[in-house]
């Protein structure tokens, strides 16, 4: 049987055996033009956004990853998956599983997609609701989406 590629874990188990040791999870919600972060706290409890990374090459965006990961004292990083409704992958999910097998290239992190169907308009909801101005929610949106997927991961580790 072959072994999954160290950027994809086939199951969520298999992430949580790679994390060595306490320490937060980093969350990335890769879009086009930006990557969502947020961090977990050190227990893995809780998911805060961190910044919004406006993307330009991958070794900028690459070389700011790696700056935020020893800064935080990250142990291992959730990656959003845009797979479409019906759960197939279009060509955003193509340009996630690039952008994943590059970052694999330049950390040893263990890495673990996770299905970020509609965390955008749940993170646009949230907004609404808390009156955020256009410009702000602009500002914030990506890393609350990628809060959001690394709050759902931590939940699920919990039960595991």
């Amino acid at each position: 049987m072959a072994h999954p590629s160290p950027y994809e874990p086939t199951e969520i188990g298999t992430f949580a055996a790679r994390l060595t040791g306490q320490g937060p999870l980093l969350g990335l919600d890769p879009g086009t033009k930006t990557i969502g972060v947020a961090v977990s706290d050190r227990t893995r409890m809780v998911a805060s956004g961190v910044e919004t990374i406006r993307r330009k090459k991958f070794k900028v965006d690459a070389a700011r990853l790696l700056e935020l990961i020893d800064e935080l004292g990250a142990i291992g990083i959730v990656i959003g998956m845009p797979y479409n409704m019906d759960g197939s992958e279009g060509p955003r999910a193509q340009s996630v599983r690039a952008f994943t097998r590059n970052l694999a290239s330049v950390t040893e992190l263990p890495l673990q997609f996770w299905d970020e169907r509609l965390t955008t308009s749940q993170a646009e909801r949230t907004l609404l609701e808390a009156d955020a101005s256009r410009k702000r929610r602009a500002e914030v949106i990506d890393q609350l989406a990628a809060g959001i997927i690394l709050q759902a991961v931590l939940d699920r580790l919990r039960t595991l």
